[in-house]
């Protein structure tokens, strides 16, 4: 059996990896915060230690065989219920949350390795997943801002033709146009264009000439 200081240092030290990660989503004002981080990984090292050691007393009887992994492998199963809480789906093909609730996944497993034990490993996973998590933000942003497409958000009134303003889209020379969404309102249709390559003066010079139509009503852009 575990001593009282070893489960004190099992739970204390799972409880701090847990806010480490957790103050990092913090600061990202998600659901998912300090907290959260921290009550699953403390949970997630009683479990483990529960696991391992909570059925001592039942040992030696007939029939009755020990398996540690088995209560352990719930938790990670089961912390996907926490997990899809924290993912929004926003619109289509915009969902956010993912990396926290992978965060909240990983945070379990340190928490699992520290109730067994395996202090070293739960450390320097912890670090890792700081230098996943903040370190290399700023690379993926930037790696990533390549890769991005420019898109439009066009209200038309519901008296205009909206294939003559996609026409008028597809007709630009130096503008590639991947892709587009056409939703009809009461009172307007929508139309969502995405270009696949498109230099900024052209974009420029595309949204300036949606603006001077008369069938427009409203002309919005973003990358995505």
């Amino acid at each position: 059996m575990l001593s009282w200081n070893e489960i004190i240092i099992r739970l204390s030290l799972a409880a701090c990896f847990g806010a480490v990660i957790g103050i990092e989503r913090e600061r990202k004002d998600w659901a998912a915060g300090m907290r959260t981080h921290m009550m699953v990984c403390l949970g997630a090292s009683l479990t483990m230690m529960v696991s391992a050691f909570g059925f001592f007393d039942i040992l030696g009887s007939k029939n009755i065989v020990l398996d540690p992994s088995r209560v352990a492998a719930q938790v990670i199963s089961g912390i996907g219920f926490i997990g899809a809480g924290t993912i929004l789906f926003l619109k289509q093909g915009v969902i956010r949350g993912l990396t926290t609730a992978s965060g909240l996944w990983t945070v379990a497993a340190i928490g699992l390795a520290t109730g067994s034990g395996m202090y070293f490993a739960a450390g320097i996973t912890t670090v890792l997943a700081i230098i996943i998590l903040w370190v290399l933000q700023p690379l993926e942003k930037r790696f990533s801002k390549h890769f991005k497409q420019n898109g439009l958000r066009i209200i038309a009134y519901k008296t205009s033709n909206p294939t003559v303003i996609l026409e008028r889209l597809t007709e630009q020379e130096g503008a590639s146009l991947t892709s587009f969404t056409l939703d009809k309102t009461d009172t307007s249709f929508i139309i969502h264009v995405k270009f696949e390559s498109v230099s900024r003066s052209k974009f420029n010079n595309i949204v300036q000439i949606l603006q001077a139509d008369p069938q427009i009503r409203e002309v919005g852009w973003s990358r995505s």
